[in-house]
């Protein structure tokens, strides 16, 4: 396998919307270097691409895969991601190993709702960014809209490099504005023949090509004066200006492109080699604990693991970039985030589902190894000496959570098992267990993406599992005193059991003073696992209950607290005092004031206007400004309180506190609302209380379950 040096290594990600040809795109341009003899087709499940049995079975790209393919003496590593915004965890690692964003318009449908989702993420990682215009042969391709668009929703940056002509059925000229050729195609694509610019074009080209020479020029200031000079700046000249302007991002290449019919592959796999910067290029990389690392072949080893691959008879797969160095077989290399160090056994670089075996790796290229025993997605290895550790991958949060459990009991351990392994491949698969509910919840980025993990439990794992909407995790209070007593007295024979307990409750709340008409004689403040306060005071005076006793009524209490009298949740910020009670000198013992404790306050919690409290989120939505409408009348019917809404560019933002019972499956709801452009987030506001109706229904709920159980 050919060593290419790290100025000739070019890494690019392919991106956009769903069915904008990308995975077309990426087997011509292996089929254009020769590296394929022939082109596979995604209808036909034969690309290099979307391998993937589950690729097969959608007809769309799951999976983010990487390619290479070598042209002109530059390799350029090509990572094919999905466009569907449920499967953004494929898209986020291959943005922070890339070097350009590649981002596929699809010329028919110009900037589509997956557009601009992606664009979102490409916000975060400040990469250059060429935009190709897709699929130019089809009936109503049009790529003066398409272009609009852009401009409208990515701005001035946008700048076209090239036009078609004849767009549509009969789509096989393009003019270039960088070399002032027409590129004329055969019908079957492949090795364009080169033509002069014909007269009825040459006005049109003639404006574009100065636009394209001014945003050359204007970002490096000895290109402006040769520019001023000359009033017309050579190609070798308007290629760094171009390279400038990328790496800066004022510049946005606009080519034309039939991926299908193999139409302009050649004319942008040469404009990644001759202009998109390589990875020596870039700036250099944050490190945690501050400083910056360079990408230079005679720097440190140090490799950035940003995916996971599990195969049945590989086991796992670490792809990885060489951030610095070089990497050779038997090589150690330490974990920074985990301390330990790893053997590469094996390299090679990825095609696929084909892996080519390397003797080393360089700065700026992309590879894999197999078995590495404590290494996952973004972790960085280094060679042995200065630690070193560049910053993770930002995975998005979820945006759906559901409960998850086998359908068989007997599998409960294998499908935990399982959901391990798919975290590792997919971290924005997030695992958490709900204590108070018992619930075991996964959380994903939508309907679709636990649609997917639900088949790869089923085809890969062999379990069935069952969703279900989580129970909300409700409180339970009081809002005024209430007195109770209790007498537990069991005999059986023998030692008895008895204790007795009177006692007061109160809502507790922060300041609160000690309560009067009684002599405080001990006080504990427990702040609860399940938020708010217990108060315990002991205001047992002349001995009618020992002090030996007081925890064991404390336990009782809180034994009960964590399973309320209405709806079996959590009890929270209680004052209870302890004031009277009696005890036998035989019979008396710690499990008598247990039981004599918890009955009192389960008595008393009843008669003391209990209140059941439900937890309320702050949140955010992201709504284009045309639809918020519909977005807020949605809100309303959730019981949501809106406390503003803020404009940010083309979206408007709405800021409101939701109960969290209202948000099931809301993500679900506002992509539907939305046509897919809305997004939301949420956090953990307070918890309010129920309204009567709202309480009563879930007591009664609550009632019923018990009953049937």
């Amino acid at each position: 396998m050919k060593i290419f040096d790290a100025k000739h290594i070019k890494n690019v990600v392919l991106l956009g919307s769903h069915g904008c040809g990308k995975t077309t795109l990426a087997e011509t341009m292996l089929f254009e270097a020769g590296l394929i003899p022939r082109r596979g087709r995604v209808e036909d499940k034969n690309t290099v691409s979307d391998h993937h049995e589950l690729e097969h079975e959608r007809g769309s790209s799951v999976y983010s895969t990487v390619l290479h393919t070598e042209w002109r003496n530059y390799k350029i590593n090509i990572i094919d991601t999905p466009g569907l915004d449920d499967l953004v965890g494929e898209t986020v690692p291959a943005l922070r190993v890339a070097d350009t964003c590649v981002l596929l318009l699809n010329a028919h449908h110009g900037v589509e709702v997956g557009t601009d989702l992606v664009w979102e993420h490409m916000q975060r990682y400040d990469r250059p960014v060429i935009i190709g215009v897709n699929q130019l042969d089809h009936a109503n391709a049009d790529f003066d809209s398409t272009v609009a668009q852009a401009k409208d929703h990515f701005g001035t940056a946008v700048t076209v490099m090239q036009y078609p002509v004849d767009q549509g059925d009969g789509f096989h000229c393009i003019i270039d504005l960088l070399k002032m050729t027409m590129y004329v195609f055969k019908d079957a694509g492949g090795k364009p023949e080169k033509q002069p610019i014909p007269d009825s074009e040459k006005e049109r080209a003639e404006g574009l090509h100065k636009e394209l020479v001014e945003k050359a020029a204007e970002n490096d200031e000895t290109l402006m004066e040769h520019y001023f000079d000359k009033g017309e700046l050579d190609e070798d000249e308007m290629r760094l200006g171009l390279k400038q302007g990328m790496m800066k991002r004022t510049c946005f290449p606009v080519f034309c492109l039939s991926a299908l019919r193999n139409m302009g592959s050649g004319r942008l796999m040469g404009f990644i080699d001759n202009v998109a910067p390589s990875a020596i290029e870039m700036p250099t990389e944050p490190l945690v604990e501050g400083g910056t690392l360079a990408c230079s072949a005679d720097g440190p080893a140090v490799l950035f693991a940003y995916k996971t691959v599990i195969e049945p008879r590989a086991g796992h797969i670490t792809l990885f970039k060489v951030m610095s160095g070089e990497v050779k077989e038997g090589m150690d290399l330490v974990n920074d985030d985990t301390g330990s160090t790893e053997r590469i056994n094996q390299l090679f670089i990825v095609d696929g589902k084909e892996r080519k075996h390397v003797e080393k790796l360089i700065a700026g290229d992309l590879g894999g190894t197999i078995k590495l025993k404590d290494t996952s997605t973004a972790h960085t290895l280094h060679a042995p000496g200065k630690a070193i550790k560049l910053q993770p991958i930002a995975f998005p949060e979820p945006r759906l959570r559901l409960t998850i459990k086998a359908n068989e009991l007997k599998q409960e351990e294998k499908l935990h098992a399982a959901l391990l392994e798919i975290q590792k491949e997919d971290p924005t698969v997030v695992l958490t267990y709900s204590r108070e509910t018992a619930e075991q919840l996964v959380g994903g980025q939508g309907e679709l993406h636990l649609n997917l993990l639900k088949w790869k439990l089923n085809h890969h794992y062999k379990v069935d599992a069952v969703f279900g909407s989580p129970r909300i995790p409700y409180r339970e209070t009081i809002r005024k005193p209430a007195e109770a007593s209790y007498r537990h007295k069991k005999q059986t024979g023998g030692s008895g059991q008895f204790g007795e307990v009177h006692l007061k409750i109160e809502p507790w709340y922060e300041g609160m003073p000690d309560p009067t008409g009684h002599s405080v004689r001990g006080k504990e403040v427990h702040d609860l696992p399940t938020g708010g306060v217990l108060v315990f005071y002991n205001c047992i005076v002349g001995g009618v209950i020992d002090n030996k006793f007081m925890p064991s009524i404390l336990k009782g209490i809180m034994e009960k607290m964590e399973k309320g009298p209405l709806t079996g949740s959590p009890a929270r910020d209680i004052r209870v005092v302890i004031h009277d009670g009696k005890m036998h000198p035989v019979d008396s013992n710690d499990i008598s004031f247990k039981i004599a404790g918890l009955m009192a306050f389960k008595e008393a919690f009843v008669n003391a206007a209990p209140q059941l409290m439900e937890p309320v989120q702050e949140i955010e939505v992201r709504v284009p400004a045309d639809l918020m409408g519909d977005v807020m009348t949605d809100l309303q019917g959730r019981r949501s309180v809106v406390m503003g809404i803020e404009s940010q560019g083309r979206y408007q933002i709405i800021k409101a506190h939701t109960p969290l019972a209202e948000l099931d499956r809301y993500s679900t709801t506002l992509r539907s609302l939305t046509q897919g452009r809305g997004s939301y987030s949420e956090c953990f506001h307070q918890y309010m209380p129920v309204a009567t109706e709202l309480q009563q229904k879930l007591v009664s709920g609550h009632l019923e379950e018990e009953i049937s159980v």
